[in-house]
């Protein structure tokens, strides 16, 4: 059986990983007091692009990549992921996922963030909003050499599923580096302890897990990208890029409020 080869970075590959990840931190927190009532999405993308091409002078991955048209994703209440930017006022409310994916000196960050719009929702978005981060904060902890893909997932999918909600399985976290997507490597939000593939140091890849309040089945829309959920249930997802090191991981798309 062929194992795939799952690409380990040098040390100058990972200290260019760094200056890619707090770049796209950086966006998040950029755009923070630009989300609020009113704002289309189509705007904040423009923000966000002028602000990665001018005074980054970074690249936004997701421009044109496989043909999607804007230089972030911006999902709203049951989109899942891959939101177009577009423009429709955002509302009292609502929760947004912003992702964003910087390329510098050819290596990509990639990291998205929750938002709620003018600082209030529903109990139970606030809950899916805040239990989907401490899923992804579960998953990051696993991380060490040793460890497998399937424990990752477990430790995500276990605690999301206990509190009622439920895990979508048709995306998942990826290696990353130079390539946007390492196919390699996937990182999915539910398994079994003990399977998959084995951590070493070096590997660098996102935990991103999608956390449906209703069932987890999604659908595509006819745009090709957007995806929703299929009962319409509301949908949250937080997204990191870390790197396995010699004793545990180092995650590279920190925000100020996380370090």
């Amino acid at each position: 059986m062929n194992l795939p080869q799952v690409q380990i970075k040098t040390p100058d590959d990972i200290a260019k990983m760094r200056v890619a990840g707090r770049l796209a931190a950086d966006v998040l927190e950029m755009i923070a007091p630009h989300v609020v009532v009113g704002v289309t999405t189509d705007h904040l993308n423009t923000i966000c692009h002028d602000y990665i091409v001018n005074t980054q002078h970074a690249i936004p991955a997701p421009l044109n990549y496989h043909g999607f048209p804007k230089s972030i994703c911006t999902s709203v209440n049951y989109v899942v992921c891959h939101g177009i930017p577009n423009d429709k006022p955002l509302k009292k409310g609502d929760i947004v996922n912003i992702d964003i994916t910087v390329i510098k000196d050819e290596f990509h960050g990639d990291t998205s963030k929750m938002f709620i719009v003018g600082g209030e929702t529903s109990v139970l978005a606030k809950r899916l909003v805040e239990s989907t981060y401490e899923a992804m904060w579960r998953g990051i902890r696993m991380v060490k050499p040793g460890v497998r893909l399937g424990d990752i997932g477990h430790a995500i999918q276990t605690y999301a599923e206990n509190l009622g909600f439920s895990i979508v399985r048709e995306y998942c976290g990826h290696g990353i580096g130079r390539v946007f997507h390492e196919e390699e490597l996937q990182v999915m939000h539910y398994g079994q302890p003990g399977t998959g593939l084995e951590l070493l140091p070096g590997m660098t890849f996102t935990i991103e897990p999608m956390i449906n309040a209703g069932e987890r089945q999604i659908k595509l829309m006819p745009d090709k990208w957007t995806v929703v959920t299929k009962d319409r249930s509301l949908s949250a997802q937080w997204e990191h890029t870390l790197a396995v090191t010699e004793t545990g991981y180092e995650v590279f798309t920190l925000r100020s409020d996380e370090r």
